[in-house]
């Protein structure tokens, strides 16, 4: 394997902060990563809300846009 093979990754941004990623990585991957449940933090890529149940699905492109958040709930 070259170098150049061994050292892909890809850079996301995670609200508003660069961050570089293996290849292939996946959004529940880089949640882990990062240090949040699954159960407390509601996500977007691209704008778009991603579903607790699809983040495994969710695989990180170079150039994405990620936005945690926690959600709020009122009565």
């Amino acid at each position: 394997m070259s170098r150049t093979e061994s050292a892909s990754c890809v850079a996301v941004i995670v609200n508003g902060a660069p961050h570089s990623l293996g290849e292939d990585t996946r959004l529940a991957d880089l949640l882990a990563r990062l240090g949040h449940a699954p159960e407390s933090v509601a996500v977007a890529v691209n704008g778009e809300f991603v579903p607790r149940a699809s983040r495994r699905d969710c695989v990180l492109r170079d150039g994405d846009q990620v936005s945690c958040f926690t959600p709020i709930v009122g009565g």
